[in-house]
C-alpha cells in the first residue's frame, strides 16, 4: 500500500471518528448540564452546522477542481 493509498482510506476515517467523537461529547454535555429535550436540540443543530458545511466545501472543492 503506497502513502497516498494510505491517506486516501485513513483520512475519511479518522474524520468520521472525529465526528463520532464530537458528537459523544456533546451529548455527554447535554446528559450532565440536564441541557433538555430542546437545549439537546440546540447542541446537536449547532454540531451538524459545522459537519455540514465541513461536507458542502468537500463537495464544492470536488466540483470546481
Amino acid at each position: 500500500m503506497s502513502y497516498e493509498e494510505f491517506e486516501a482510506l485513513a483520512l475519511p476515517l479518522t474524520l468520521f471518528a472525529l465526528v463520532a467523537f464530537m458528537a459523544f461529547i456533546v451529548w455527554d454535555l447535554a446528559k450532565q448540564s440536564k441541557a433538555g429535550r430542546y437545549g439537546t436540540m440546540v447542541l446537536f443543530f449547532a454540531l451538524g452546522l459545522g459537519v455540514a458545511a465541513f461536507v458542502i466545501k468537500e463537495i464544492v472543492i470536488t466540483v470546481i477542481g
